[in-house]
Order: C-alpha cells, then sequence, then structure tokens
C-alpha cells in the first residue's frame, strides 16, 4: 500500500510539473501536437502523458528562433565595427598630425 501511494504522488508531482512546462514552454518548441491536445493527454493518461510530452512533445535544447552566444571574434558584426573604429582611430591620428603641422608653420604675414 506504501509503495503504491509513493508511486501515486509522484505521477502526480510529474503531471504538475510537464502542466507547468507545458503552459510555460514556446508554442514554436512543441512537437508532433498543438499545446491544448498536449494538455489533454498529460491529464487524460496521467503518468504515460507526462513521459510522452518530455520525451516526444518537449523540443530540448537551443535549436529554432534562439539566438545563441558566440565569441566576439567569430562575430562578423563585431568584427565589422573593431574594423570601423580602426578606420575611425587611424582618422583621429592623420587630422591630429595635420593640426600638429600647421601648429608647426611659422604665421605668414
Amino acid at each position: 500500500m506504501g509503495r503504491l501511494l509513493i508511486f501515486f504522488v509522484a505521477a502526480f508531482i510529474l503531471d504538475v510539473f510537464a502542466l507547468i512546462d507545458l503552459i510555460l514552454i514556446d508554442r514554436r518548441r512543441v512537437r508532433a501536437f498543438p499545446k491544448i491536445v498536449w494538455g489533454i493527454i498529460i491529464v487524460l493518461v496521467p503518468f504515460i502523458g507526462a513521459l510522452l510530452w518530455f520525451f516526444v512533445g518537449h523540443e530540448w535544447g537551443t535549436r529554432g528562433g534562439e539566438r545563441r552566444t558566440i565569441a566576439p571574434d567569430d562575430d562578423p558584426s563585431f568584427l565589422k565595427n573593431l574594423r570601423r573604429d580602426e578606420d575611425q582611430d587611424e582618422r583621429i591620428r592623420r587630422l591630429e598630425q595635420e593640426l600638429t603641422d600647421l601648429d608647426d608653420d611659422p604665421p605668414t604675414t
């Protein structure tokens, strides 16, 4: 009797967890059926429905529309901005040098 009670409590907790996960997950990460059908499956087939949800219906990982973080040296926009910054620094150095050269010239009268 005690083992059966533990199984039912564990199945109930798994079902509640599966329903909460189903409600909170983005619909683009749901496979096989729409979210409402998965909800019905989880409620009508308690333990097995939750297991099916986690193994069949739930898409794990970062596939799809999610952006993954990449290193700066692999990011084309970062490298483009880096080149732009280097070009701006070089332009500033040239302008400062021109200003220094103009300051060094004797005034013409």
